[in-house]
C-alpha cells in the first residue's frame, strides 16, 4: 500500500512531463509553420500543349507547361527578326528594295496578304509594322537581305542573338526570319520567353508592336496607299463583352502554320508590373490560354525591392573578395532591376540569395559583370542583379607653364598610359576558372542588416579615406618626380620653376 501511494507521485510526475513536452513540441511546430515560406502557387493550367508565363523585369517563371521541349514557333518567330533588324539598322526611315526572291520564294501556299511585289520599296519603318502587325513574310525576307545581305546572313544573326540571351541549341533554333516550318526552326517555351523579354524592352520594337494599324503611303500594287491591320485579338478588341477583351495587354505577336499550330507571344502591363506570356502547339485555346496564364500571373505575385539584400557579401571593412581581386563596396555598381519576384505573402527573407561568379552567372549580363547577386525561392531564380566594377576616374595632368611646355612632352606622355595589366584591371574582366556559388539565408540576413550595414559603410569609409589620401599623395610625389625630370633635361631647377610660376600669378592679377 505504501509502496502505491510512493508510485503514484511518480506516474503523475512522468506524465506531466510528457504532457509538457509534447505542449512544447507542438508549440514549436506552430513556430515553424508560421515562418514557412508560403507554398508557389500552382492553381492554373492550358489547353495547349505548352507554354509560360514570366515576369518581365525579373526573368522569373511564375507558370510552364512543357517548359523546355521544343517546338515550331510558326510567325513569332518575327518578334526575333524585328529585335535583330532594329538592333543593327542605322534608321528606320532607310529605304527596303524587294527583291523577286524575298517576294516569291516563300512556302507555298503562305500567301502574300498586302500584296508586295518585287521592286517594292518601303522604308524599314513600314516593313516592321507590315512584319509584326500584319505577319507579311515578305517584309521578314526583304528586311532580312537588306540588313544581312541574304537570308542565310540574317539567320546566322538570329542565333548569334538568341546565343547571347541564354538560349541553348538545344531548345532553340532559327532557320528563316518569317518563321515559316523547317526542320531546323524550333523553341522551347522558356526560350521564347527569354526572346520576348529581350525584344519587349526595346522601346523602337514596342512603339512598332503596340499599333494597332499603320498606313503605308503606297505600293506597286497600291499605289494610293495601304492600310496594315494588327491581327492579335488580346490588342484590338474594344468590347467589354468579347471573350478577346484583355486591355491590359499591350505588345504581341501571332502564328500558325500546319504543323506548329497556334502560337501566340504577348505582353501585358498591370500598374507597374509587366509579364510576358508563350502559348506554343495550341488548337484555337491559344487566347484563353494567354489570357488565363496571365491573370495567374497578376493575381499571385508581387515585386519585391532587394536594394541593400547585398551588404551581406561584404566584410567588415567594406571589402568583397570575387575571383582573388578585392573590390571596395564604393567601386562596385549593381546593375539591373534590383526586384525580386515572390508570391503575394511571402517576403524577401523567404528567398535564398547567393554570390554567382564566372561561367555561372545567367546569360545576358552586363558587360565586365564580377558577379551575379542570384535570389531564388524554393530552388527557383527569382530575381538576378550585377556587380560590376565603376570606371575608373583619371586624375587631371599638372601642366607646365606655357615657356616650358612642348618639352619632353613624348616621356611624360609614356609614364602617363596605362598599362596592358591596368586596362584589364580597370574593365572588370574575369581572370579565374569559375567558383561556387556563396549561399546566404536571406532571413538571417535580413535581421543583421541595419547593424551589420552601418558598420560596413562606416569602416568603408574610414578605409576608403585613408587609401585615397595616400593615393593622392603618391600621385603628388610622381609628378613631383615627373616634373622635375623634365625640368632637368632642358636644363632648369625646380626654383626657376616657382619663380616662373609666381611671376605668371602676378601678371594675371594685376
Amino acid at each position: 500500500m505504501n509502496e502505491s501511494k510512493a508510485y503514484l507521485p511518480r506516474i503523475k510526475g512522468r506524465c506531466t512531463a510528457w504532457v509538457l513536452c509534447l505542449v512544447l513540441f507542438l508549440q514549436s511546430l506552430m513556430v515553424i509553420s508560421a515562418h514557412a515560406a508560403p507554398q508557389w502557387p500552382y492553381d492554373t493550367g492550358i489547353e495547349a500543349e505548352a507554354g509560360i508565363v514570366i515576369d518581365a523585369d525579373t526573368g522569373a517563371v511564375l507558370y510552364g507547361q512543357n517548359l523546355h521541349r521544343t517546338y515550331a514557333p510558326a510567325s513569332i518567330t518575327k518578334i526575333l527578326t524585328a529585335l535583330v533588324v532594329i538592333e543593327n539598322c542605322a534608321s528606320l526611315d532607310d529605304v527596303v528594295t524587294f527583291s523577286h526572291d524575298a517576294v516569291y520564294d516563300v512556302e507555298s501556299g503562305s500567301g502574300n496578304a498586302l500584296a508586295l511585289e518585287e521592286g517594292d520599296q518601303l522604308t524599314v519603318r513600314d516593313c516592321l509594322h507590315a512584319l509584326l502587325l500584319r505577319s507579311s513574310n515578305q517584309a521578314a525576307n526583304a528586311l532580312a537581305e537588306y540588313i544581312a545581305g541574304s537570308r542565310e546572313a540574317f539567320v546566322a544573326m538570329m542565333n548569334e542573338k538568341v546565343r547571347s540571351l541564354g538560349c541553348l541549341q538545344e531548345e532553340c533554333n532559327f532557320a528563316n526570319p518569317s518563321g515559316l516550318n523547317d526542320e531546323n526552326q524550333y523553341v522551347s517555351p522558356y526560350t521564347m520567353a527569354k526572346i520576348g523579354q529581350a525584344a519587349f524592352a526595346n522601346e523602337t520594337l514596342m512603339e512598332v508592336n503596340a499599333a494597332t494599324s499603320y498606313q503605308i503611303d503606297h505600293t506597286i500594287n497600291h499605289p494610293d496607299g495601304l492600310r496594315v491591320e494588327m491581327e492579335h485579338k488580346l490588342l484590338i478588341t474594344t468590347d467589354e463583352g468579347s471573350e478577346y477583351y484583355y486591355p491590359r495587354a499591350v505588345a504581341g505577336k501571332t502564328g500558325w502554320t500546319s504543323i506548329a499550330g497556334n502560337t501566340l507571344i504577348t505582353c501585358a502591363k498591370d500598374g507597374d508590373k509587366t509579364l510576358i506570356s508563350v502559348v506554343l502547339k495550341s488548337r484555337q485555346t491559344h487566347y484563353s490560354d494567354t489570357i488565363a496564364l496571365l491573370n495567374f500571373g497578376f493575381r499571385n505575385f508581387q515585386n519585391l525591392d532587394s536594394t541593400g539584400a547585398e551588404a551581406g557579401f561584404f566584410d567588415p571593412e567594406g571589402n568583397l573578395t570575387v575571383d582573388g581581386k578585392t573590390y571596395a563596396r564604393s567601386d562596385l555598381d549593381i546593375q539591373g532591376s534590383r526586384l525580386v519576384t515572390v508570391p503575394l505573402n511571402a517576403t524577401l527573407a523567404d528567398t535564398q540569395i547567393a554570390l554567382v561568379t564566372k561561367e555561372a552567372m545567367q546569360l545576358p549580363y552586363p558587360e565586365g559583370a564580377i558577379g551575379e547577386i542570384r535570389f531564388s525561392y524554393n530552388e527557383r531564380i527569382v530575381g538576378s542583379s550585377y556587380f560590376v566594377p565603376k570606371p575608373e576616374e583619371t586624375a587631371p595632368e599638372e601642366t607646365l607653364p606655357a615657356e616650358l611646355e612642348g618639352s619632353g612632352d613624348a616621356a611624360g606622355d609614356e609614364d602617363a598610359s596605362p598599362s596592358e595589366s591596368e586596362s584589364m584591371e580597370a574593365s572588370g574582366q574575369p581572370e579565374n576558372p569559375a567558383k561556387p556559388k556563396i549561399n546566404l539565408p536571406l532571413d538571417k540576413l535580413i535581421f543583421v542588416l541595419p547593424v551589420a550595414g552601418g558598420i560596413a559603410v562606416l569602416a568603408g569609409i574610414i578605409v576608403w579615406s585613408g587609401k585615397k589620401k595616400k593615393e593622392r599623395l603618391q600621385l603628388e610625389e610622381e609628378r613631383r618626380q615627373k616634373r622635375k625630370k623634365r625640368l632637368e633635361e632642358i636644363g632648369y631647377t625646380e626654383e626657376d620653376f616657382q619663380r616662373m610660376l609666381e611671376e605668371r600669378n602676378r601678371e594675371r592679377g594685376r
